[in-house]
């Protein structure tokens, strides 16, 4: 019985250890200004703004 236990706490540890290790990885990503992911993750917003912005003015002028 002991013996389960410990099993079951040892994964949770190495769960824990490997999601801490991947949100490191990531604040490592985006906290660098001038890395891929930060380029790749502002064009992809600036896309998106514009494609909004056009399809409610489309939408505006629809409208009137």
């Amino acid at each position: 019985m002991i013996s389960r236990k410990r099993k079951k706490g040892q994964s949770t540890l190495e769960y824990i250890i490997l999601v801490v290790a991947v949100v490191a990885v990531i604040v490592g990503f985006v906290a660098s200004k001038d890395g891929i992911f930060q380029t790749s993750l502002n064009t992809t917003l600036v896309d998106g703004t514009t494609g909004m912005t056009q399809m409610s003015a489309h939408i505006t002028n629809t409208w009137k």
